[in-house]
């Protein structure tokens, strides 16, 4: 972080103190905040060194829910709040139970944040699979990066909770969200939604709603839409669909491409430093897995 941006964010924060002691600036406060969340946010996925933003997101993320105590009803605030606890949780929290706890704060602000611009929304989690997808048809496009956000809660949460029946049985509702999102987002539609649609359908078996290559097609777009920059697409490809198809060639080379590339791309810096980590450690397995 530089010194600039450091005194930056201690001028803001300064800014929010002071606009908490005085009456009538609960919208100026909202704002605020949700401004500093979303600046947080693009400050931790421009991070090169995955050691430091493992160190200091917790007090970034103690931070935000102080923020919160403020506005406990800012949509904005609540996603980026979801956003950071989700990838918190599910990318650096070494132990299960702690991984399990942080994505379910995560999962329950994304919600919030739904529940705050969509009042349906406010019931999602006791609605069985029909009225879920009942509901998600009144999303409007104004709320897709509320939806988003909350998917890729729900996603991380999934993820914690793997060994939780009840929760792999929600993944079908995940993926009707995610369709929902990319009908709605039009050019808006974020590529990394393609690549957890494609992750999707590589968890499970054709016989409970696995298609590998439905999946192939979902990686293949996500890989396209952001010009091959954003290289977990490529170790998802390599780790869901190469892997579970044995496919020694294609894994080799969608893994080579991402040890090769340059891995700064605004908003995409940390993924890309972690997938290329990642990929060394897929193609040093891959001996004994083929």
């Amino acid at each position: 972080m530089t010194s600039g941006t450091r005194h930056s964010r201690s001028r803001l924060v300064l800014l929010l103190l002071a606009l908490t002691s005085g009456a009538g600036c609960a919208s100026l406060v909202s704002g605020a905040a949700s401004n500093f969340a979303a600046n947080l946010q693009a400050a931790v996925l421009n991070q090169d060194d995955p050691a430091t933003a493992k160190a200091a997101l917790p007090s970034y993320l103690v931070l935000i829910d102080s923020l919160l105590e403020g506005s406990p009803d800012d949509p904005d605030l609540l996603s980026a709040a979801a956003s950071l606890y989700a990838s918190y949780g599910a990318v650096f929290a070494d132990d299960p139970v702690r991984a399990a706890r942080l994505t379910s704060r995560a999962r329950r602000y994304g919600l919030a944040a739904m529940c705050g611009r969509y009042e349906d929304a406010c019931g999602w989690r006791d609605d069985n699979y029909d009225e879920f997808v009942a509901s998600l048809a009144g999303v409007r496009a104004r709320d897709a990066e509320f939806l988003y956000t909350y998917g890729f809660a729900t996603l991380a949460y999934l993820r914690a909770h793997s060994d939780d029946w009840d929760s792999l049985a929600e993944l079908p509702q995940v993926e009707a969200l995610f369709d929902h999102y990319v009908d709605i987002a039009g050019d808006g539609v974020d590529a990394s939604t393609y690549t957890y649609m494609g992750i999707l359908k590589t968890l499970r078996p054709p016989a409970l709603g696995g298609d590998p290559e439905l999946a192939r097609g979902y990686f293949e777009r996500a890989i396209e839409m952001s010009g091959g920059r954003d290289l977990s697409a490529k170790v998802e490809f390599a780790r869901g669909y190469a892997r579970l198809l044995y496919d020694r060639e294609l894994h080799d080379r969608l893994l080579a491409d991402v040890v090769a590339a340059d891995p700064y791309v605004d908003g995409l810096t940390l993924s890309n430093v972690l997938a290329q980590a990642d990929a060394q450690d897929l193609l040093a397995s891959a001996d004994d897995y083929f």
